[in-house]
């Protein structure tokens, strides 16, 4: 009689994003010297608190104006090998790859995301641990009434909107988004089918 074994549970690979996909100043998502630039930073956390020193958080967002086009050969590659020769520092992409730093922290500077609606940042979030990176939403502070508005923010409970809405620094064009990957406080995030 042969016995039956059970299947090997599913394991997380990597982190091989951590070689292949980070680039150079991928924050820097904002012209070089605009005026409006603003910046956004906060930690990733693990399910029990801790910051996360190898994530990886991408952004992805509309220009002040709405538009979602980023400007073609705004990033630049080596047409020999592929690699990443930098951003041309003129134009706006609405696009920044960050990877986590030691204590997890990342930053970016960008300009304010405009649209018809509640104007927000897209992000997706690759992690240890993680089967598939996450997504979810930066709102800002300041649209109190279109954030009150959007259908998203107006279908979740108080405590779980809050997790989606950037805190304002004590510097004008500052804020602050802590992304919790599990546990108290963690942060909505979003299911595409």
């Amino acid at each position: 009689m042969t016995e039956r074994l059970a299947p090997t549970p599913s394991q997380t690979v990597g982190p091989f994003y951590g070689y292949a996909l980070p680039f150079p100043d991928g924050g820097e998502i904002a012209p070089a010297g605009h005026p409006d630039t603003i910046t956004l930073h906060g930690r990733v956390y693990d399910g029990e608190g801790r910051p996360v020193p190898d994530a990886l958080v991408e952004l992805w967002q509309p220009d002040p104006d709405g538009s979602l086009a980023g400007a073609a050969g705004s990033m630049r590659r080596d047409a020999v090998n592929g690699g990443f020769l930098g951003r041309n520092g003129v134009d706006f992409t609405g696009f920044g790859r960050i990877a986590t730093d030691a204590d997890g922290h990342w930053a970016a500077r960008t300009l304010p995301p405009g649209g018809p609606a509640a104007p927000y940042i897209s992000v997706c979030v690759h992690a240890r641990g993680l089967l598939h990176h996450l997504f979810t939403r930066v709102y800002f502070p300041e649209h109190t009434e279109a954030n009150a508005a959007d259908p998203l923010l107006a279908s979740l409970d108080p405590a779980r909107r809050e997790t989606l809405v950037a805190t304002a620094g004590s510097r004008p064009g500052t804020y602050r988004f802590d992304i919790r990957l599990q546990g108290e406080g963690e942060t909505v995030f979003l299911e595409f089918r």
